[in-house]
């Protein structure tokens, strides 16, 4: 990549960071928060605020990335970082846990990450968009990471308010960043890894394994959010560690996890090991939650945390991958819009259910019921199909010009290990879902009409 696109993906990461920061940090500290802070705190209304964002994101997520095909990204992203300030600071301002949840439903409703991506796509070239999608994937993990030891440590500090209002100001570095750093494009590409498309959503649906992804993100995102109702408020019960603590302890959980995963997250790539990774990480999910709602003492409760968070932090590799080997070139980034969608959603649920039920009963009640969901869970991804070694391969076409668009489908098709055509006739690319196993690049290459240069 050329020092322009390298800077335009560490400004575009720095956004994710900022974002998912806002969204991550009040995770291990709202449950603490007690009515002296908050007017009106519940349990139930706690959960709510904790899944509240992921409310307006799944609704907004597709709608503001389609709108922004129609008036550009940076007006969208704009727009979106506003609404995330706004509702950082009507959070942060707030005397009630009303006024909590309206600002994290208004943080959610800058629902930014389609448009960030599309954006990846348009300042980059075809030959350096797998590394740019990369560069994004790790400034997500470490946005969640950094967001669980920053919040309570801020919290110390400030209180909750002082959580948001430092969100509050991450969101106006976000849009310094997006004035200053980032580029504006003066041609929008569509490219089928990131754009959505509507028509094709029903074919999307209608795919039995890419619904199983979509459900096990959904899920994925419910474990988490439902769990970190309990999490704050099990250390706490414990007795051997004051919640200004807190951070020490999730910053010893992250560092061993990723150390721990680091391998597996390796192998996870390789198709004969995806299925058999995510359905062991499933039942450590199940594990995680039969132990935290049997213990209460401290060294079984961060095992149970240790176990959890090694689950989640591998499902966070393995899902959005599978996403992308399973869909068809051409609906790639539609599944990808489901799949955000599907996410969020678990996200409210998973806030809202564990809300409820720890508001009426025991957590141990919430986590017994997540066990349960988890054995359900497990069972329906049973019947997931082995995935094949798939890759994406983009090449730019060219002594195509007599050719009609299905005859050079049909010559591209005729590659050995080549699935799956996605063709882009007026920018002369086409995206190819190939079989790496399988895969003759010297074939292709050789191909006269049309010729074609693999760009990546």
């Amino acid at each position: 990549m050329n020092k322009s696109e390298v800077r335009t993906i560490a400004s575009i990461g720095l956004l994710y960071v900022v974002r998912m920061l806002g969204l991550f940090m009040v995770l291990p500290v709202l449950p603490l928060v007690s009515s002296k802070q908050l007017h009106h705190i519940t349990p139930f209304l706690v959960g709510i605020a904790i899944g509240a964002y992921g409310l307006s994101q799944a609704i907004l997520q597709i709608p503001l990335g389609l709108l922004s095909d129609r008036i550009g990204r940076k007006p969208v992203i704009f727009g979106g970082l506003a609404m995330f300030v706004i509702g950082s600071l009507v959070a942060g301002m707030s005397t009630s846990i009303y006024g909590v949840i309206a600002g994290r439903f208004l943080q959610g409703c800058g629902a930014i990450a389609s448009t960030l991506l599309a954006l990846v796509s348009d300042v980059t070239r075809v030959e350096h968009r797998t590394k740019a999608m990369a560069g994004i994937g790790i400034s997500i993990g470490l946005s969640f990471g950094v967001a669980l030891i920053v919040g309570p440590f801020i919290y110390r500090l400030d209180g909750i308010s002082g959580v948001f209002l430092f969100t509050a100001v991450a969101g106006l570095v976000g849009i310094v960043v997006v004035a200053t750093l980032v580029p504006t494009p003066t041609v929008r590409s569509h490219n089928p890894q990131t754009g959505v498309s509507v028509n094709l959503i029903g074919d999307v649906l209608g795919n039995t394994d890419l619904r199983r992804t979509q459900v096990g993100v959904f899920m994925l995102q419910y474990m988490l959010m439902s769990s970190f109702i309990v999490f704050p408020i099990a250390m706490r019960q414990t007795g051997r560690i004051p919640d200004s603590e807190h951070y020490v302890i999730y910053f010893w959980l992250v560092l061993i996890t990723f150390l721990v995963m680091g391998p597996f997250m390796h192998l996870s790539d390789r198709p004969k090991y995806t299925k058999p990774m995510m359905l062991s990480m499933i039942s450590l999910f199940l594990l995680s939650s039969v132990l935290l709602g049997a213990v209460d003492s401290f060294y079984p409760v961060l095992v149970s945390m240790v176990v959890f968070f090694m689950a989640f932090n591998l499902l966070e590799v393995i899902m959005p991958a599978l996403v992308s080997k399973l869909s068809a070139a051409r609906t790639r980034g539609t599944a990808m819009g489901v799949y955000s969608t599907c996410q969020f959603a678990g996200g409210f649920a998973g806030g809202t259910i564990g809300g409820f039920i720890v508001s009426r009963w025991d957590i141990s009640y919430l986590m017994y019921f997540n066990a349960v969901i988890c054995v359900l869970w497990l069972a329906y991804a049973l019947g997931l199909s082995r995935p094949g070694n798939f890759r994406t391969v983009a090449c730019r076409l060219s002594g195509s010009e007599g050719l009609g668009a299905s005859a050079i489908v049909d010559a591209l098709l005729s590659v050995q290990g080549v699935v799956d055509v996605a063709l882009l006739g007026e920018e002369r690319l086409a995206y190819l879902k190939v079989d790496s196993d399988t895969y003759d690049e010297g074939q292709l290459a050789a191909l006269q009409r049309p010729s074609a240069e693999v760009v990546k």
